[in-house]
């Protein structure tokens, strides 16, 4: 479970500094912030990214989704119990596997129907917050003590 939960904060980590790089006005994987938004926003009508401080906020629960894995392995010193980083950890999985879910549904796909970003999001995004959600819940599920 160790090698998971560093892996699990390995890739938030990476998709944190994504959310800071857009923030400060970042445009890959476009050439320009219209066809930035339509690769990571992909909502109907949105030729602009979204505000720093949207891209801030979400790279703060980002942030702390990232060190969330490594507090429930006791890397580092929590003051919150173990039940609760646990239970915790299975929240957020189950915010991450909604996502994950929501993308291959055809509701989501006529609420964000942009190119690239539904082929993006069918290949890529749908499918690596499937993986972080499952990761989160087995890490929850395994480190919850008895």
């Amino acid at each position: 479970m160790i090698l998971l939960a560093f892996v699990l904060s390995f890739v938030l980590l990476l998709v944190t500094a994504l959310h800071v790089y857009w923030g400060i006005g970042g445009v890959w994987p476009g050439r320009d912030a219209a066809s930035c938004a339509h690769a990571v926003v992909g909502f109907r009508g949105v030729d602009e990214m979204p505000t720093p401080f949207a891209s801030f906020a979400v790279a703060a629960c980002l942030g702390l989704a990232t060190l969330w894995p490594l507090a429930l392995i006791g890397f580092f010193a929590s003051p919150f119990p173990k039940q609760g980083l646990a239970a915790t950890a299975m929240l957020i999985g189950l915010v991450f596997l909604g996502r994950g879910i929501a993308g291959f549904t055809p509701w989501w796909r006529r609420l964000a129907p942009q190119q690239p970003f539904a082929r993006l999001d069918s290949s890529f995004y749908s499918p690596l917050c499937l993986l972080i959600g499952l990761g989160f819940a087995v890490l929850a599920i395994t480190e919850f003590p008895t």
